[in-house]
């Protein structure tokens, strides 16, 4: 085996860019002040001035509509609003209004909206202060009036209350704009499915039409052949190139013969152009094959160009794992990259959880360059060739995957714990050991009891914050074990 070294991925592996989320911001409070405290209008349109640029150091679009005084002009934000098609409405309360300033932005535009109420310093100088000096400081006043009108009109309320420049608060402001990245990327997206369902596996069939229901994803259905043709027009020279890339982001152990090595480059370059001509977001996989025949073969030589393509931030996953695609798109938008995971066993000696999956991983949770193995057989699958194996890096994680209720409606899951040094199987698989800090079987059985399926997404950091303000915008439930 070669040495290990540090491969700069994002260099070899330019990732996917796509449409940013667009923030629509206005600012606002009762216009009836004005006249009666002239310095205080001065002083909210400082406050809003900061906000707004705040959020223009976001990896957003902001659409800023300037700063309402009243009902009318509340009207007239709402429909420059809704022609910005935003992913996220903020609304600055900068000091008391009156909510129908406000509804209208709520009810026209069907975007979710955040009620941000961000007083100037962290306490008033009541020694010094008079009215209007009071007044800056009366954001959070209208907040619960805002939060009854909302209620009472069937619009979900989302607020944070702190001072301009509390970075806790904008902690929680940011939590709301890495979930609007998430609403964006699932609103455009578009998912490929090729193949067929992993026979029995019931927990991974997915009504095609809920995600576009759903999110507004949209589900392009491939054939098989549709990789086919495209790996039969790659040429000599592409295979080599594609084989001297892996070498540069893998390890190649002793097990990777040339054959195996050489189709998986092969494929790989024919999944790229496959991505490319469809303009995918994510793809999911699977056919079973029979003795050998080209659709079999292809089938087991998808996991190297998988496991490049995910780590352009394209996630593409087997089994047919259209859910978990979805999950892994949510995961890698917020930064937290995303591998396809399964539990593979427990330890109750070291209370954890060992998980991980075969094929495909996201090389952005290794902990070092990631190894290719060859496999002579594929557990539970026919075919051989090469599999990736990694061990992914200590620290916190939190498990991201899409349950599905009787009703049809879909949740997402999420758990948190810390990934743990310890002994791991060398067998082509991403693996890991995770501590969630308690009796691992105690884990497992309130993890499977949320609907979850039976793959999840593993990513990097306590991200549950954002998971759960993403399926707040996204308009699912949300369950933390």
């Amino acid at each position: 085996m070669t040495e290990h070294h540090q491969p700069d991925v994002s260099a070899l592996l330019p990732p996917k860019v796509r449409r940013k989320p667009r923030i629509g911001l206005v600012a606002g409070g009762l216009g009836t002040y004005w006249p009666q405290f002239p310095d205080l209008l001065p002083q909210l349109e400082e406050s809003a001035r900061y906000v707004s640029s705040r959020f223009r150091e976001m990896d957003a679009e902001v659409t800023d509509v300037g700063f309402i005084s009243d009902a009318p002009e509340g009207v007239i934000a709402a429909e420059r609003l809704r022609q910005a098609d935003c992913d996220l409405i903020v609304l600055f309360l900068t000091t008391y209004l009156t909510s129908s300033m406000v509804l209208p932005i709520a009810q026209r535009s069907n975007t979710p909206v955040l009620v941000i109420d961000l007083q100037p310093t962290e306490k008033m100088d009541h020694a010094n202060f008079d009215t209007g000096a009071w007044l800056a400081y009366c954001g959070q006043c209208p907040v619960p009036e805002v939060g009854n009108v909302f209620r009472r009109a069937g619009i979900p309320f989302r607020s944070v209350s702190g001072w301009l420049r509390q970075e806790s608060a904008w902690a929680r402001i940011e939590q709301w704009i890495n979930a609007a990245h998430v609403r964006a990327a699932l609103r455009h997206a578009r998912h490929g499915l090729m193949g067929h369902l992993y026979p029995g596996m019931l927990d991974v069939s997915t009504d095609l039409t809920l995600l576009p229901t759903t999110f507004g994803s949209h589900v392009e259905v491939l054939e098989f052949d549709d990789l086919r043709v495209r790996v039969e027009e790659v040429t000599d020279e592409q295979t080599r190139e594609r084989m001297a890339l892996a070498r540069q982001v893998f390890t190649l152990d002793g097990s990777v013969k040339d054959e195996d090595f050489e189709w998986g480059a092969r494929v790989s370059v024919g999944l790229d152009r496959l991505v490319e001509d469809f303009d995918l977001d994510s793809l999911a996989y699977y056919h079973r094959g029979l003795a050998g025949e080209q659709h079999e073969r292809l089938g087991a030589g998808m996991i190297l160009g998988a496991s490049l393509l995910t780590g352009r931030g394209i996630p593409t996953t087997g089994e047919y794992e259209l859910r978990t695609t979805v999950a892994q798109l949510a995961t890698q938008v917020v930064g937290a990259g995303g591998s396809f995971c399964e539990i593979q066993a427990l330890n109750f000696e070291d209370d954890v959880v060992e998980m991980g999956h075969d094929g495909p991983a996201h090389l952005a949770v290794s902990s070092r360059d990631p190894l290719l193995r060859g496999l002579g057989v594929y557990h539970g699958k026919r075919g051989w060739g090469v599999s990736v194996e990694f061990d992914v890096q200590a620290g916190p994680v939190t498990l991201l995957g899409l349950g599905q209720d009787r009703d049809g409606s879909l949740s997402f899951v999420a758990s948190q714990g810390t990934v743990v040094p310890g002994p791991l199987l060398a067998i082509g698989n991403t693996t890991s050991r995770v501590d969630f800090g308690r009796d691992p079987g105690e884990w497992v059985d309130e993890w499977s009891a949320t609907g979850i399926g039976h793959h999840w997404s593993l990513s990097i950091g306590h991200r549950a914050g954002d998971y759960r303000a993403a399926a707040s915008l996204l308009g699912i439930d949300f369950r933390q074990v």
